[in-house]
């Protein structure tokens, strides 16, 4: 099974390929789509959009996997993540791909075993399961690995491997 994981933004939107099989998580790409703070947001999000289009029609990855949208501190964030998070829910429908969502905690939880890791233990988990020579970078493409192996965990409960 091929998981797509995706950590939405409109600066930086960070994407994972992770395919399982059996036990072993072998990574197949990853990266980010930038755009320019100076761009219309309407030409981000299209951009965005066509980028992760793209790249689920490369690949044809079996299911996606994404963040609820969680924000505690600042709702002018969370606006424009939200915005990059529809979209990518958006190119994952037409392309009709399976969309599974976790919390922060689940990631975390199913990455290091702890709801509450910090975010270097999560890149560090991420390295160490996927067998990377270094830290993916910037922490938005750590981020969808990590929710790209959380999918991939999800899969392989007997539950899921019935359904899809």
């Amino acid at each position: 099974m091929l998981a797509l994981g995706i950590d939405p933004g409109t600066a930086i939107c960070g994407f994972g390929l992770v395919e399982s099989t059996g036990s072993r998580l072998i990574p197949k790409a990853y990266g980010a789509v930038t755009t320019s703070p100076k761009a219309r947001m309407q030409d981000r999000l299209v951009t965005l959009y066509d980028e992760l289009d793209a790249l689920i029609k490369e690949y044809k990855p079996d299911v996606m996997g994404i963040e609820q949208l969680f924000f505690n501190r600042n709702v002018t964030t969370a606006i424009p993540v939200g915005q990059a998070r529809g979209v990518a829910l958006l190119a994952a429908a037409k392309n009709h791909i399976e969309i599974l969502e976790y919390t922060p905690l689940q990631v975390k939880q199913s990455v290091t075993g702890y709801g509450k890791a910090t975010k270097e233990q999560v890149i560090y988990m991420v390295t160490k399961l996927l067998h990377l020579s270094k830290a993916p970078k910037p922490d938005d493409v750590a981020d969808a690995l990590a929710v790209a192996i959380c999918t991939s965990h999800t899969l392989a409960s007997p539950a899921w491997r019935n359904r899809l």
